[in-house]
């Protein structure tokens, strides 16, 4: 470990898992805080699941967390909303609330041990946002993107030894395409596919080559309709896997083609408009309205600043108080008023509420709510979300810096940035990984990157870190000035959506997300899940548009 680094000591390493080790025990009281953080203390950091934020919510998932929890007790505290969620869809629930009921009395409940919701730190890209998106950041103070904003695009690809035997990486440049480490024939069908590919269903009208590419991933479409050199699909397999948290395995044909990616010219779709078969994500690449641009950590301490003032979390007397390391266990609908029981790491208390609103994953809530109809629960159990992981490395200078984003094409993390040097020299590098299995798909990908991440030690992530800087920077052998190492990771990271090939009910529903949301009593659901057709490219545009419609289900319900 000494060529990397590993053995010397750095101001700052932290890792928050968001893999369950254990549920073991928790249940009989094994389950503590870690603290509240003030808001005072900069910087506010978004934080991922801990084993301790996990263990109730699986203890429940297993059949275990009753037999030690004991009898609930109540705590005498009465809400006129109490939320279960402190991510972006709980904090702007609570907020929407607020407006229409401003004397109310809010508890957020979060089973984590800080504010704000699964996600990388530098995500912000929410790409044609709904009207009540819109509504709420500009009542916080975020500003439209400018115009013609673009996501950033790569500077360059490492072609890994993971994929070809040894890296090298190629700028994105003039004649790029010749520079990479490929075969003569899988250099030219790679040229081919980006610059004159043909029309591959000759004859065949325009919704059926649709119909078609909405049949097969763009792996498929790439090594079966295309019929490129096995090289040529490994290098393109992980195009979408930073915006969409998979690779190209599970990444639909027809959204390749809406996000622009090389082999589709030659069919003659009509670029000017979206297929019916992409996903919702993919669809609003043609819509009109400005991007927005907002930060997850910006948006969190924006909205918590709103709601909380005197910078105290849980402040008796608060009109809204947020309760972290409380896993909600348990809401019930009562008629004159709801019950909702978290466990407080020693014994699960209540609290009476005149309205609730669970903006939790979706697949947990059938455990909190089980006299939900049963159809309902099916629908919450279906929603998947993909495990996502941030690394973010501070790194002394001076040193070989220059900024740029890259592309990797079979390495563990998918890509990596390297930020402009700070004054001081130092520079921050940010990594991403999408671990979901894809060539499994979707749903069986995730269960089973979740499984991986349970058996992945953190000196492991911490040394595929440096290894993968130390190959970007070529500083194999040397150190490479590591001051400070943060992993986030989330096994339950963001929503899959729904696309083709995978959901044969979409384009037209009905959906899954339309059954799992309805109202339940005095319980409504928010979350990103909530959102029928949503994805990772639009979750926090789904998340705050979800929280929007409960709120104004249980208002007029009152």
């Amino acid at each position: 470990m000494d060529d990397l680094g590993m053995d010397r000591a750095i101001s700052r390493r932290d890792f928050f898992d968001g893999i369950a080790v254990t549920a073991a025990g928790c249940a009989a009281g094994g389950y503590a805080s870690t603290g509240i953080p003030s808001l005072a203390e900069p910087p506010f950091r978004l934080l991922g699941d801990t084993a301790q934020a996990l263990a109730v919510p699986h203890a429940l998932r297993d059949g275990r967390f009753w037999r030690y929890a004991g009898p609930p007790a109540h705590t005498g505290e009465t809400y006129d909303l109490v939320v279960a969620g402190g991510g972006v869809s709980g904090l702007s629930a609570a907020h929407e609330w607020l407006r229409g009921h401003p004397g109310s009395r809010v508890l957020v409940l979060d089973n984590r041990d800080e504010v704000g919701g699964p996600g990388p730190e530098s995500s912000g890209e929410i790409r044609s946002p709904s009207p009540e998106t819109e509504d709420l950041l500009d009542r916080l103070g975020f500003p439209p993107a400018p115009p013609h904003h673009q996501p950033a695009a790569y500077d360059g690809v490492m072609c890994d030894a993971e994929t070809f035997g040894a890296d090298r990486l190629v700028e994105l440049g003039q004649d790029w395409i010749g520079g990479l480490p490929l075969g003569e024939r899988a250099r030219r069908e790679l040229r081919t596919l980006h610059e004159d590919p043909p029309d591959w269903f000759p004859g065949l009208p325009a919704e059926d080559k649709q119909e078609r590419l909405a049949g097969l991933t763009y792996s498929r479409f790439l090594l079966e309709i295309c019929r490129v050199h096995p090289d040529v699909e490994r290098f393109c397999r992980s195009l979408p896997s930073r915006e969409w948290a998979c690779d190209a395995r599970a990444f639909g044909a027809i959204d390749a083609w809406g996000q622009g990616y090389p082999g589709f010219r030659g069919l003659g779709l009509d670029g000017g408009k979206p297929s019916r078969f992409n996903a919702a994500g993919v669809r609003r690449r043609w819509d009109e309205r400005p991007a927005r641009h907002a930060p997850g950590p910006a948006l969190v301490r924006a909205l918590t600043g709103r709601l909380i003032h005197d910078g105290e979390l849980d402040r008796p007397g608060n009109r809204v108080r947020v309760r972290l390391s409380s896993p909600v266990v348990l809401a019930r609908d009562e008629g004159p008023a709801a019950v909702v029981g978290y466990f407080d790491g020693h014994e699960v208390r209540t609290v009476t509420a005149g309205a609730v609103i669970l903006a939790c994953p979706h697949a947990f809530i059938p455990y909190l709510v089980p006299d939900l109809p049963a159809d309902q629960r099916q629908a919450l159990r279906a929603a998947v979300r993909l495990p996502v992981l941030e690394a973010v490395v501070r790194l002394r200078g001076p040193g070989p810096w220059r900024a740029g984003r890259t592309r990797w094409t079979g390495a563990y993390w998918c890509v990596s940035e390297l930020g402009a040097p700070a004054a001081d020299g130092s520079v921050t590098a940010r990594l991403y990984a999408a671990p979901c299995r894809s060539e499994l798909g979707p749903r069986a990908g995730a269960a089973a990157a979740r499984w991986e991440l349970l058996r992945t030690p953190f000196e492991q992530l911490e040394r595929s870190v440096r290894d993968q800087l130390a190959r970007l920077l070529g500083r194999a052998g040397s150190d490479l000035g590591v001051e400070a190492v943060t992993v986030h990771r989330w096994g339950h990271g963001v929503a899959a959506g729904y696309r083709r090939p995978w959901d044969a009910f979409h384009p037209g529903g009905p959906y899954p997300a339309d059954t799992a949301r309805r109202r339940f009593g005095r319980i409504a659901i928010a979350g990103s899940d909530a959102g029928a057709g949503t994805g990772p490219a639009d979750s926090t545009d789904a998340a705050i548009t979800a929280a929007c419609r409960a709120v104004r289900e249980l208002a007029a319900a009152r």
